[in-house]
């Protein structure tokens, strides 16, 4: 009698650990499709639960504190995973990862932005995830709220390997849970363990004027850790122009009109000057400002790392248009908050 009291307590302990963690008990998970029963092709192998640490989100919100997975849905992304090894990449594996979304672990955190009186806007924040062995990544506010695909940036805690049906290739697994950004090419923003999140806005000062007239810019000048690097008056030669079609839509004014953007890809321009490294991949940031003060924020990832072709545009636009010469398109977001126009500077940082 005394020892099944034990077993009780321990699977109640157990459970209790689970709803705190999120993590399931491995006969939850349903057994794997080994004879093709179905069409998926992300339930052929076993499901492995992760060990998962306790995180806090902390950093310019009202209300900071740990996370309670228990509250949250788990969501599903697939991803092919490579990290940098010396001037090359190293590919890693493939495998479909749950987990809950950063932008569900962030979304009843009341914002208390540092430079609100200044600048009210959201798009320039970020937030820092960081680990206990001194690792830490940066993805933009953007990256969370505006993408067209949602719930893509997750806190995995279950694994499955894809499996190549040929080879039968077993992907070495991960022993603990992971930040997973399944936009990324080279995943070196994938860190293991995440115990914080930090919300941040960008510190740096723009003089704000949003009575500037006439609105535009005729030249944009690019900056590397606040030291000037150039600046761009005309398309650049040897850059290919690319045309994409959207539906222009804006959180607050709704629909701009259907149309199309011009332009070359902003990783084109930086490319040769911030090669892929893993310190910028990890902590990198551009801020794209306006001649008003209006600005906002990208990571290095997002712009020079992306696997899906969800390019962020500099489009030349038609001469004396209302806040030309140049905008910028970020080809991937749902709503046009992000596309500053009248670019009067870009800035690169690396924390």
């Amino acid at each position: 009698f005394t020892l099944t009291l034990g077993l009780l307590a321990i699977i109640f302990m157990t459970q209790c650990e689970n709803m705190q963690t999120g993590k399931k008990a491995a006969s939850e998970f349903p057994p794997a499709d080994t004879t093709d029963a179905t069409n998926y092709f992300y339930d052929n192998a076993p499901t492995i639960s992760l060990p998962v640490a306790s995180l806090t989100v902390e950093g310019e919100i009202e209300n900071p504190g740990p996370v309670d997975f228990s509250k949250l849905d788990k969501h599903t992304v697939i991803v092919k995973e490579a990290v940098l090894e010396g001037k090359s990449d190293k590919f890693v594996g493939a495998y479909r990862y749950d987990g809950y979304s950063l932008l569900d672990i962030l979304n009843h955190r009341k914002l208390k932005k540092a430079n609100a009186d200044e600048f009210e806007p959201i798009i320039d924040l970020y937030v820092e995830i960081s680990n206990d062995q001194g690792d830490k990544v940066l993805v933009s506010w953007g990256e969370i709220y505006y993408p067209t695909h949602l719930h893509e940036i997750i806190i995995a805690t279950d694994v499955m390997r894809i499996v190549p049906s040929k080879t039968n290739e077993l992907w070495p697994l991960p022993e603990k849970s992971k930040l997973i950004v399944s936009t990324d090419l080279i995943t070196e923003r994938n860190i293991s363990s995440p115990t914080t999140i930090t919300v941040k806005s960008f510190s740096g000062k723009f003089e704000v004027n949003r009575n500037i007239k006439p609105f535009y810019s005729p030249a944009f000048n690019v900056f590397t850790e606040d030291r000037e690097t150039g600046s761009i008056e005309e398309n650049p030669e040897g850059i290919q122009i690319l045309d994409y079609k959207t539906v222009f839509y804006g959180r607050g004014r709704g629909i701009h009109k259907s149309k199309g953007f011009t332009g070359f890809m902003m990783k084109d321009l930086f490319s040769q000057d911030l090669p892929l490294s893993q310190k910028d991949l990890k902590t990198g940031i551009f801020v794209v400002a306006a001649l008003d003060g209006y600005r906002t924020v990208f990571t290095y990832s997002e712009v020079m790392n992306r696997n899906d072709q969800s390019e962020v545009l500099i489009c030349m636009m038609p001469e004396n248009e209302k806040g030309g010469k140049f905008r910028i398109f970020p080809s991937g977001d749902f709503f046009s908050d992000r596309a500053v126009k009248a670019v009067s500077s870009i800035h690169y940082f690396s924390e």
